[in-house]
This record gives C-alpha cells, structure tokens and sequence, in this order.
C-alpha cells in the first residue's frame, strides 16, 4: 500500500512529525510513505480546502492507497474531505478511533488534530494513533463476531458514496477555477500522479 502525508499550511511545522511517525507505523507493515508536504520552509499557504482537493485528486486516479492528513483541529479537513470525489476520511483523535475507523470503516484518509489538544507529550498520542490505525487489515470487522456484517456495512457506504458524489472529472469542471489552477501547479503531487495514477476519473 502507498500512503501519503500531507496536511494544511497551518500545521506545516508538524509535516516532518507527521511524516516520521507515518513512516514508523506504516512503514512496519511493508507500506510505502510519501511525503507531500506542506513543508515548514514552504512560503505559499494551503487551506484545508486546498489541501483536500489534492487529496482526493491522488486518491482518485489511485495514485495512493491512503492519505494521513490534518489541520488544527482536523475537523474541517475531515469535512472537506468527505465532500469530494474518491475519498472517505476518518477523524481520528485517539487511537481508539484510529483502531475502530481502520477495522471497521475502512476508509482511506485519516485526518488527525494537529493543534487543538496537541500539549505536551502530543506527539505521543500521535504516534500511537498512527499504530493503531494501521495495525491488522482495513475494513476486516470488528469486533470479530460482527465482522461480516460491519464489512457489509462498510460496502454499502462506499458504493452509496460513489453514486452520490460525481466524478473529479465533471467536478473539476464545476471547481472555482482558482481553486484547481492552484491545485494544478503543486509540482510534486502532479508528478506522482503522472507517474503512479491509474484511472481517470473516479467516482467515490
């Protein structure tokens, strides 16, 4: 599996956190870890809004398995997330959520609160957030005497979001166009679609 990092300008200073403690948690399950930034030596700022878009535009054409994304309080990532094409995001606070959300739902971006309750020892939860999170198989069930029917469930709500949000396609048509012109020019997420992509278009 390929997973991305990346996460709004407000938390730039948290990317490399972010990214060290994807690769240790991920990175002991065989997964491969990019890093997409925003960089904290970066200059241009990227809202959560922003940020999404090239979410759910790797994620879309299949350039990556999974995205570990955030903002301050990673609530209004989830949320623009989950409006666009190809992605189901989790809020993940805790390990707890992180362990249930990746048994469960199976989802594939994970937006974590990189500012609100993030004190001392922060970087702590944030690690064994991302443990749990991937620890055992995505969208396997749980707990186990339920697991087929939480799989069913998990099914249904990718094929109900794939019918009920359009294609990025006919999305990226629709986009204020200072909005994908600005997605369009991130050099290094272009690339890895150029280079990885695999489809298109993309519904869910």
């Amino acid at each position: 599996m390929r997973v991305g990092v990346i996460q709004a300008s407000s938390q730039r200073d948290k990317n490399p956190l972010i990214y060290e403690c994807t690769k240790k948690a991920a990175g002991r399950h065989g997964h491969e870890v990019i890093n997409f930034g925003v960089f904290p030596d970066e200059r241009e700022d990227w809202t959560y809004v922003e940020t999404a878009l090239l979410i759910s535009l790797l994620l879309s054409r299949g350039a990556v398995d999974f995205i570990v994304t955030g903002c301050s309080s990673g609530q209004g990532m989830m949320l623009a997330c989950n409006s666009l094409p190809g992605v189901l995001c989790g809020y993940l606070p805790t390990p707890q959520d992180a362990f249930l959300f990746g048994r469960i739902n199976g989802g594939n971006a994970a937006s974590l609160p990189l500012g609100l309750g993030f004190g001392w020892m922060g970087e702590i939860n944030l690690q064994c957030t991302l443990d749990k999170l991937f620890e055992g198989g995505f969208g396997v069930g749980w707990p186990p005497e339920e697991a087929e029917r939480k799989r069913r469930d998990a099914g249904l709500l990718r094929k109900l979001s794939g019918i009920t949000k359009r294609g990025m396609t006919e999305c990226l048509e629709r986009y204020p166009r200072e909005l994908t012109v600005k997605a369009l020019t991130r050099g290094n997420v272009m690339e890895y679609i150029e280079k990885f992509g695999k489809v298109a278009g993309g519904g869910a």
